[in-house]
């Protein structure tokens, strides 16, 4: 689908995208892990579980801290992540400016309702099934995600 002469980004190229920063986020995580804990990949041992099933362990805070900064500033100033930029795929506003920071936090925070019930299910649904190919995050952010931009 077109948008004013920008095609709108497949469920693939966005599946794609976040593979691609999952690779990146690999590349760091891996050997940060094996520096601090010895191990390339940390089991359920390797943990501080202080709280049943919440995981507590500094380092695996860090990592979601991380995580979650990083798709909320890159896509709010820049419309991209690497694996976006790699795939030549930017989020922009419906009225075609960036996100800015307060639409990436909603679009991004709202990947947790998106996963639901498991797999990302509701947003490859909603992704699928919507005009513009949104999930539930870019329909409450006012979000839209272009291909070739």
């Amino acid at each position: 689908m077109k948008v004013n002469s920008f095609t709108l980004a497949s469920i693939w190229h966005r599946v794609f995208a976040i593979f691609i920063d999952f690779i990146f986020f690999s590349i760091i995580f891996f050997p940060a892990t094996k520096l601090v804990k010895g191990v390339w990949i940390m089991s359920a041992s390797d943990h501080r579980w202080a709280y049943g099933l919440f995981i507590t362990d500094p380092l695996c805070i860090i990592f979601l801290i991380f995580i979650i900064l990083y798709f909320i500033l890159l896509e709010g100033c820049w419309g991209k992540t690497l694996g976006k930029w790699v795939l030549k795929i930017k989020i922009i506003k419906e009225d075609g400016g960036l996100p800015g920071i307060k639409a990436s936090a909603i679009r991004n925070l709202l990947r947790i309702v998106d996963s639901l019930p498991a797999l990302n299910i509701l947003g490859i649904i909603l992704i699928i099934t919507s005009q513009k190919n949104k999930r539930f995050g870019d329909i409450i952010a006012n979000t839209i995600v272009l291909k070739g931009r």
